[in-house]
């Protein structure tokens, strides 16, 4: 019997608003433990919690570009547990008024994975294991940072759909600016809901939940596994448990932790301290109004205005830093084209190199275009420009200044380039004669020698001309 894997995901998002989402706390990462707290985020007796305006703009702002209805009036539920990292012993969450509803995110490949809800609530702090100690320490700094929860369908049929999907989302909500999406700090993670069926059943197996895993190579691997495990399971005659799973990315297996919860056992009731959300047409749409462009918006304009190829309007577009740095730097120059080429050849490569991420890039656009328009203009050759730009990107070096204080101006003198192209032909007489005995590759080393000659510092391409006329010539007695 042939069995299909069906997946739903739940991926949490931590916002990027300057605030918790019902105190006046700062969100940032990090900081000393326990330091960015006060009494409503840590659930102390008699204080009241006061919504954060921002949190419902990016709810709405996501619920938008992700196609789904948004919930005119809403409200926020308790979600009632008991663990440590939770000092209030319940969540602000929202189940039975969710702000979005019925979306869907198209993957690629005529697949569209559909949006159940987006919900929004506030995070729980952190458990930190000291093996040392051998205790358990608690940092509530993360308590109550706002989480959009985004939960799709049991939409997907392979570990590749599963990481399409991320990726995508991923991308959206970066260029919403809602998120920085930073998976290595927690501010993007998925819980994967997974059950497999015998081919061709409409029914549903039982599943099982892997929470908060926060690697695309980790979560393919994990779907593959317990995809294998649960197949095994039922193919040996045994049954699915329903339970909450921990995967262990180093022995490339899951461990079972608890039994699954369902929604009554978290007894779900109204929250009591905080108002009806009410969100009228006009917000909803100066939301829309105000949205930014997005990735696949972008690249279909880099193709229809500045004629990139889809590669080029790919790769520029694959974070939000590179669009926002070839945008500047092609509207001062004109010329899009080497703007792109420049920005994928040599500042992605340098940025990977120097271990930075794109956002950390200080570039300023108005040095690229000047770089770009002393090559493109034939004042320095490619090589050079090469130097030139390790220059700006590590030392913020003015392009044109910094030629011309290094004498890198090209050598465009025709008198001066042919001298130097007669004294290689003469002190290399036998490549001259393999050149004309017709190894092509002499002719490469004769334009190099006459390269060296010059400092590198001559146009290779009156360079190639003049070596061609030379050797053309009767040869020297």
């Amino acid at each position: 019997m042939n069995y299909e894997m069906v997946a739903g995901l739940e991926v949490h998002v931590e916002l990027s608003t300057a605030s918790k989402i019902f105190c006046g706390c700062v969100t940032d990462f990090g900081g000393e433990p326990n330091t960015h707290v006060c009494p409503v985020c840590t659930g102390m007796p008699g204080t009241l919690p006061v919504l954060n305006r921002t949190v419902v703009e990016f709810a709405v702002r996501t619920g938008l570009a992700l196609r789904c209805d948004i919930t005119r009036r809403g409200k926020f539920d308790r979600k009632n547990y008991f663990y440590p990292d939770l000092p209030k012993a319940y969540q602000v969450s929202q189940l039975y008024l969710p702000i979005c509803r019925d979306g869907a995110l198209d993957i690629g490949g005529g697949k569209t994975i559909g949006i159940h809800e987006i919900h929004m609530e506030e995070d729980a702090g952190k458990l930190i294991h000291d093996p040392w100690e051998d205790c358990t320490l608690v940092d509530f700094n993360r308590c109550g940072v706002p989480l959009l929860e985004i939960v799709s369908e049991p939409d997907f049929r392979s570990a590749g759909e599963v990481v399409a999907y991320l990726e995508k989302l991923r991308e959206i909500l970066l260029y919403l600016g809602v998120s920085d999406c930073k998976m290595q700090e927690g501010s993007m993670r998925a819980d994967i809901n997974l059950s497999v069926r015998p081919e061709g059943q409409a029914e549903l197996g039982t599943r099982t939940e892997m929470k908060n895993m926060n690697s695309f190579k980790a979560i393919a691997r994990a779907v593959e596994s317990e995809t294998k495990r649960q197949i095994e399971v039922l193919k040996a005659g045994g049954r699915v448990r329903q339970e909450t799973r921990r995967w262990d990315d180093n022995k490339d297996a899951s461990f079972a932790m608890r039994s699954k919860e369902n929604a009554q056992d978290y007894r779900y009731f109204p929250e009591p301290d905080l108002l009806p959300v009410h969100i009228d047409d006009a917000w909803i749409e100066r939301v829309r109004r105000e949205m930014p462009e997005l990735a696949e918006d972008k690249r279909r304009r880099y193709r229809a205005d500045f004629g990139l190829p889809e590669y080029d309007a790919r790769q520029l577009t694959s974070e939000r830093a590179w669009a926002r740095l070839f945008e500047e730097t092609a509207a001062r120059t004109g010329r899009p084209k080497a703007a792109a080429n420049l920005i994928m050849t040599d500042i992605m490569r340098m940025t990977g190199d120097s271990g930075l991420l794109p956002e950390d890039l200080t570039l300023d656009p108005a040095k690229l275009a000047a770089l770009i328009g002393l090559i493109e203009g034939g004042q320095i050759n490619r090589t050079v420009g090469k130097k030139v730009l390790e220059q700006v990107f590590f030392h913020d070096v003015d392009p044109e200044a910094y030629v011309k204080a290094q004498g890198l101006l090209l050598v465009g003198d025709p008198d001066l380039v042919r001298a130097a192209v007669e004294k290689a032909l003469a002190d290399n007489p036998k490549s001259v004669e393999d050149y004309r005995g017709g190894k092509e590759k002499a002719f490469g080393f004769l334009v190099g020698q006459t390269m060296r000659a010059l400092g590198g510092k001559a146009d290779p391409q009156l360079i190639n001309r003049l070596v061609r006329e030379a050797l053309a010539g009767e040869p020297a007695e």
